[in-house]
């Protein structure tokens, strides 16, 4: 019908159009009968040499690499990434934090979270390892930490440490990017397919403005490998933690990650100290295996001693998917948890001088560390109490998710939980009620079950 329409109005008339769609349609027929003949599945693309030393599919222990980084080359990091250029007026507060950043590198105290990251990115640089940072205030680093772009007070010019160490091929970048999510993430998950020797990385301001960008997280960087074959080693840092700041600057919505986990499609890590995320952007990076990772970045803890690490553990090792709690191998007791609350777990330890409960720390939640958390309960044998502990509230964070398999784990022995009360809002955002259910929180943890 709609030939003969087009044909009527047409100058060559209406049988000329008609023989066009028998020739369109015979053509049709005979591809489709060509494809019903087929008894193997055709290859749809070929991707560029370029991904050819790159691998998806399930996670094997041999994939894993070693991260550590010597000393003498850290230092040399530190001090090119601190020295100021001739001339430049540097802001007082900034060149005082380079001085501390510097120290850090020399021993003299620990490696914070932002000198950490600085040192991932510079030695993957000087290896010729391009590294690319986006998001929203992530120059200066929306806690005033990283301070990765320099301005001259006077003249207003900028100075990108980290630019100086760049090996060929490799190149720094970093930028500031508008309040559009979806935009910005879409099109750093775009960059990580053209470059997949580089650890592009995306940062939300807070974890909950990736929300904004959902529909990109839901259709390209947890399905691609499933629906096209298609890998990525895209990073998204989301800043995490309930430490009082309300409701839009609490959650980077953990569970909402986990529910997308499955067939090993993406990574979802949780480190608590400054050495383990210099090994696990390292480890993105260097390692073989592309997979899209998912970073619960910290607020507070950026500068929490207690997340700080000796510049010793930055040059030996590798990312640790568990911290086990071997001093504390009599315990009758064992806490269970990730993030941030570690830390405060440990400080009400050592506040209640409870010896006989041991703490271990997930710090990979997907793909699930079975082997690894198997490893660090079986120390723990005499423990009869399995607690799972989570800052978020029930219908939230990895209660759901770990639960279960944690049951499996420990056999017999009953999995207990402690968190928030289930809610509609991530937060409170009140700072006293904050402060009440933090409170609460501890006290559950360290009651008597038994």
């Amino acid at each position: 019908m709609l030939f003969e329409s087009y044909g009527a109005r047409a100058v060559e008339g209406p049988e000329a159009i008609v023989a066009l769609r028998d020739s369109i349609v015979a053509g049709l027929e005979e591809e489709l009968a060509i494809g019903r003949a087929m008894t193997a599945k055709p290859v749809l693309r070929r991707l560029p040499s370029y991904w050819d030393r790159y691998t998806g599919g399930p996670w094997r222990d041999d994939l894993d690499v070693e991260t550590g980084v010597r000393a003498d080359r850290l230092e040399a990091i530190a001090r090119e990434i601190t020295r100021h250029p001739e001339g430049f007026a540097m802001h007082p507060k900034v060149a005082k934090g380079l001085e501390r950043r510097l120290a850090m590198v020399l021993g003299e105290a620990p490696i914070d979270w932002s000198t950490a990251e600085a040192l991932a990115f510079g030695s993957l640089l000087l290896q010729g390892t391009p590294v690319r940072l986006a998001g929203q205030d992530s120059r200066r680093g929306t806690f005033n930490q990283r301070h990765a772009v320099w301005i001259d007070r006077e003249t207003g010019r900028e100075h990108i440490p980290l630019q100086q160490l760049a090996q060929s091929p490799a190149f720094f970048e970093i930028l500031d990017t508008p309040l559009s999510e979806a935009a910005s993430l879409g099109f750093e998950y775009g960059f990580s397919r053209d470059y997949p020797e580089a650890l592009v990385c995306w940062e939300a301001q807070f974890g909950d403005f990736a929300n904004g960008a959902q529909v990109i997280v839901d259709q390209f960087v947890v399905a691609a490998e499933d629906k096209w074959g298609l890998l990525s080693g895209l990073v998204l840092l989301l800043p995490h933690g309930f430490e009082g700041q309300g409701p839009e600057h609490s959650s980077a919505r953990l569970e909402r990650y986990l529910q997308l986990a499955a067939e090993d499609n993406i990574q979802i890590c949780q480190p608590t100290t400054s050495a383990q995320y210099f090994h696990l952007l390292r480890r993105q990076a260097l390692g073989s295996w592309r997979k899209p990772l998912i970073i619960l970045t910290p607020k507070g803890m950026l500068r929490l001693p207690a997340a700080g690490s000796d510049r010793l553990e930055l040059t030996r090792g590798r990312f640790l998917s568990v911290l086990p709690d071997s001093a504390a191998a009599g315990a009758r007791r064992v806490l269970v948890c990730s993030g941030r609350i570690a830390h405060d777990l440990r400080a009400e330890r050592t506040r209640r001088a409870v010896k006989d409960v041991a703490i271990v720390v997930l710090e990979q939640i997907y793909p699930f560390p079975d082997k690894a958390l198997a490893a660090a309960l079986g120390e723990l044998s005499g423990a009869r109490e399995i607690v799972w502990v989570q800052e978020e509230p029930a219908n939230m964070g990895a209660l759901s998710f770990v639960r279960p398999r944690l049951q499996q784990l420990v056999g017999d022995r009953h999995v207990t939980t402690v968190h928030r009360s289930a809610s509609a809002s991530p937060a409170t955002g009140s700072t006293k009620a904050h402060a009440i259910e933090q409170q609460r929180l501890m006290d559950l943890a360290w009651a008597r079950f038994d």
